[in-house]
């Protein structure tokens, strides 16, 4: 087994059969010594966070396999924090692919002058570069197209899968009594399909309940 990338929140390993190993760190990014899913740097180190996302990632991923929807998971074991998945080729030099369905966070910031907080947004895409010096800059299906990172053909089908996974994540959490406002998700390609890639845990989401920010690290005991 061969170390071939060193992550902020987790190591990737290959294996002889070209599958690849997840191994999830305690470590999380934020500024100032708090957890914020959205900065680009490690900011502390919470113990067990990283066995918390192995499991989030396995609950989500199996929903969305039943769902007919390809992923790149293999097999997963919590108490090692560990993930093998299937080798995926990303687009460009990484691509987050972001579903919106509450005006907050970012949205709200660029668009404020024409959208109140909370605002209902329906199933709303926006897809982003993973480029931490240019802080991850907004990209569109032209621009995308224009640049080779993902044809147009491909952007329509990566959309209409975000759209499904989201679905199927909101209707989990709105069964528990908690809200999706937005999530954030990555894809490849997998014997050149385009597929659900890396993790789905809780700093990709951002859940209220009861009117009431949910801390990521809270979402198992909600969910399970």
């Amino acid at each position: 087994m061969k170390l071939v990338y060193k992550g902020k929140t987790k190591d990737v390993y290959e294996y002889a059969d070209g599958n690849y190993l997840l191994q999830f760190k305690d470590d999380v990014t934020g500024t100032d010594g708090q957890f914020d899913p959205g900065a680009n740097t490690v900011g502390l180190t919470i113990e067990g966070v990283s066995k918390i996302c192995v499991r989030l990632t396995e609950f989500f991923f199996k929903k969305i396999e039943a769902a007919g929807i390809p992923t790149h998971y293999v097999s997963s074991d919590v108490e090692k924090a560990q993930m093998i998945v299937r080798p995926a080729t990303i687009f460009g030099k990484g691509l987050e692919v972001i579903c919106r369905l509450k005006a907050v966070g970012s949205f709200l910031r660029r668009f404020g002058d024409y959208c109140t907080e909370g605002q209902d947004l329906d199933f709303l895409v926006e897809t982003t570069l993973k480029d931490d010096e240019r802080g991850d800059p907004p990209i569109t299906k032209d621009q995308l197209d224009m640049l080779g990172i993902l044809s147009g053909e491909e952007y329509e089908i990566l959309k209409d899968l975000t759209k499904k996974i989201t679905g199927i994540i909101n209707d989990e959490l709105t069964a528990k009594g908690a809200q999706l406002y937005d999530m954030k998700l990555e894809f490849g390609r997998v014997n050149g399909k385009i597929t659900l890639i890396d993790e789905i845990s809780g700093g990709c989401m951002r859940v209220y309940k009861d009117g009431k920010y949910v801390d990521p690290l809270e979402l198992p005991s909600m969910l399970f």
